[in-house]
């Protein structure tokens, strides 16, 4: 993976700062890579914050013609109290008094880093769209303007930035080439930022569109327009995780919405709870959603309705912890549930920790006496259950694999579903040798060269940091192939249509 890096022209804005100032903060110890802001507030020592350390550059306080000079130099303020500097990414932020007289500032240091953006460019380029989380200082906005140079240059789509503040795209008329060849709808003030997303939509024909600071009930109501459009949005939203999210009544609507509903008494029964009961009101907006815990680390919900649906009946959302293998030694850890496999792929269900009793699969509007049929012919240790709380793995008809009484009924004990297309006996022999990983009817040779294959290119990424693409392969093979990969802690997807699919492995 590339190691991420910067260019910050930090020297256009400590020039704004008063003589003295700008003296004192040249002599400070910690690297000026470090700097996060500068902070002037009015009969108070100047202040620079860093990392992990804040230091006040003078012992004397701030006076009024300091403040004054610094508004002279930044020029005019907005109506969010907000100005910046022309072909910059900083931002300088005002606080009054109630007359509206200027008492303190903070001059945030705005960076264009790159290279921030590997350990979630594989949900980037899936098309989906994705919601980011975090404190305030953490990257998101970062992150969000190296997804919108990666998705108009890289991958050629058109993608329009709505820009409030002029935080993503820099300040003045022209964009910041961090974008890349993005587009920037610049927003007048931030109540008209629902607004100017949805004339993103109407008028410029955007495939992505990039937002920050997702806040109110209207912008949530916006970003839903444009997913319901299928544009691949990409934005921030305030709160550090997606439980916070939940629990937040405006913003609750971007990951579906909560609604109260009541129980029939075998739902209640098989899930152990009241019949009155909080669930998810609809699909969400952005399909995945990534907390944010440091530069170097997060959360990835790729699925953010189970997650969801996981939190709404007292459970854990299990997201996959992914790392910066720079800073972990190349380790990816994972928390509850392993590296989702994309396109819809489910990793292949292991009979493995069920030694000593056959596997119970749960049928779902499928004929249990074809499943019983199946694993006879099979020769596979499983049976058949008549409730879903008694099985292993559900099996469904693709069509009705999204029931709301299914996702009900298995959600609270995350068995895995897989689905056929049609319910005939072909379909399910072929289903259940996917999900036992029975191989027969592959040559042996092509099994042998497709581990060869996937092994050389997983080392290659690791030594490379460039994404790798293999030879097509059947279902049942790229199932071994995401193993494989995944156990290397790296992350697949397959792509390409049958009998062509292949996978591709990116570097984290």
């Amino acid at each position: 993976m590339n190691t991420p890096y910067s260019f910050d022209d930090l020297n256009l804005l400590t020039r704004t700062l008063p003589v003295e100032i700008r003296a004192a903060l040249a002599r400070q110890t910690p690297p000026a890579e470090d700097l996060l802001e500068i902070v002037l507030d009015l009969g108070r020592p100047p202040q620079a914050r860093y990392s992990h350390v804040a230091v006040n550059l003078a012992e004397h306080p701030v006076r009024r013609e300091d403040l004054e000079a610094v508004t002279r130099a930044v020029g005019e303020f907005g109506a969010d109290n907000r100005a910046g500097i022309e072909g910059t990414l900083h931002r300088i932020s005002a606080i009054r008094n109630r007359r509206g007289d200027v008492i303190g500032l903070t001059l945030r240091v705005g960076r264009a880093v790159f290279g921030t953006i590997a350990l979630i460019r594989d949900l980037v380029e899936s098309g989906r769209s994705v919601l980011l989380l975090g404190r305030p200082g953490v990257g998101k906005t970062t992150k969000l303007r190296e997804v919108a140079r990666v998705l108009a240059d890289d991958l050629g789509k058109r993608v329009v930035i709505i820009d409030t503040s002029n935080e993503i795209a820099g300040d003045g008329d022209i964009p910041h080439p961090a974008v890349g060849s993005a587009r920037r709808m610049m927003v007048a003030s931030p109540e008209r930022q629902h607004a100017v997303m949805i004339e993103a939509v109407e008028n410029h024909m955007p495939e992505a569109i990039i937002v920050d600071e997702i806040g109110t009930a209207s912008e949530a109501m916006a970003a839903r327009t444009i997913a319901e459009r299928g544009v691949q949005l990409i934005g921030t939203a305030h709160g550090n995780t997606l439980e916070n999210l939940v629990m937040n009544p405006i913003l609750c609507d971007l990951v579906g919405g909560v609604q109260t509903v009541t129980l029939s008494d075998e739902e209640a029964r098989i899930r152990g709870t009241q019949k009155t009961v909080s669930e998810r009101k609809g699909p969400p907006t952005f399909e995945a959603v990534v907390e944010i815990v440091s530069r170097e680390e997060l959360i990835v919900h790729a699925d953010a309705g189970r997650a969801v649906d996981a939190l709404l009946r007292g459970g854990s959302p299990r997201g996959v912890r992914r790392r910066n293998p720079a800073a972990e030694q190349g380790e990816l850890e994972e928390t509850e549930e392993p590296v989702p496999v994309a396109d819809g792929e489910r990793p292949s269900f292991s009979p493995l920790g069920h030694a000593g009793r056959p596997v119970r699969i749960y049928p779902y509007a499928l004929s249990r006496d074809s499943v019983d049929r199946v694993i006879r012919d099979l020769q596979v240790e499983a049976r058949t259950v008549k409730f879903p709380d008694q099985a292993d793995l559900v099996v469904t008809l693709r069509a009705r694999e999204d029931d709301p009484r299914l996702r009900r009924l298995v959600d609270l004990s995350r068995v895995p579903v897989h689905a056929v297309k049609k319910n005939t006996t072909a379909q399910i022999r072929s289903l259940l040798r996917s999900v036992f990983n029975i191989t027969y009817g592959e040559d042996r040779s092509e099994v042998e060269d497709m581990v060869q294959e996937t092994e050389r290119a997983v080392q290659q990424v690791k030594a490379d940091g460039v994404k790798a693409e293999l030879s097509p392969r059947p279902p049942s093979l790229r199932r071994l192939q995401h193993r494989i990969v995944t156990r290397h802690g790296l992350v697949a997807e397959s792509v390409g249509l049958e009998p062509e699919r292949f996978l591709v492995i990116y570097p984290m």
